[in-house]
């Protein structure tokens, strides 16, 4: 009884912050509903007994994406009636993907095949850190080695295209560092007794 009202009370704040995030005037109050919404989320993983996914929930979403977001659309100069005139534009579109969407989301739920089944369920004493590593780095070893190569190339590529030589900005060159000499960067005084 106790875990029912629990999973509605989370589900209700869920839904109810979805609903702020695409309805809010402001880009910031979105973001603060977005960030309470991914922790309710977390709430709700660790009342299916997956911790570690409501654990990477928090960290990866909340502490870096959502709060990446929060201090871009911070810094950024937005133009709200330029956002609103786009969203006119683009309301017939958005409604017809959301209700695709929603129909979606009730066809999944009335469906037999999404209940997981007994003998794959979390009540064995596998802690699921255990069964996500055994599945990850068996059955989607080379998926899971892809995309870390794709997120590297991807890093890299940022890095390329935002890198640029600034005059007057002093770089660090790691050989002229290493071929130096002590005597060439400290000198040594002997000071004698009762002198400033």
């Amino acid at each position: 009884m106790i875990i029912s009202l629990f999973f509605y009370l989370f589900s209700f704040i869920i839904v109810s912050c979805a609903v702020m995030v695409i309805s809010s005037r402001n880009p910031v109050h979105s973001v603060l509903f977005l960030i309470l919404a991914f922790f309710n989320s977390g709430a709700l993983f660790v009342m299916l007994g997956a911790e570690f996914l409501a654990m990477m929930l928090v960290i990866v979403y909340v502490g870096a994406v959502a709060v990446l977001f929060l201090f871009v659309v911070m810094m950024l100069n937005i133009n709200y009636s330029q956002i609103k005139d786009g969203f006119q534009k683009y309301y017939p579109i958005g409604s017809l993907i959301g209700l695709i969407l929603f129909i979606e989301i009730i066809l999944m739920i009335n469906g037999d095949n999404v209940l997981v089944s007994q003998k794959d369920s979390l009540t064995n004493n596998v802690p699921n850190t255990h069964q996500i590593g055994a599945i990850l780095y068996t059955d989607y070893i080379y998926i899971f080695q892809i995309s870390g190569l794709i997120l590297l190339v991807a890093m890299v590529g940022a890095i390329t295209l935002t890198l640029r030589d600034r005059p007057g900005v002093k770089k660090q060159n790691i050989i002229d560092q290493n071929a130096r000499k002590v005597s060439d960067v400290i000198t040594i005084v002997k000071v004698k007794k009762n002198e400033t």
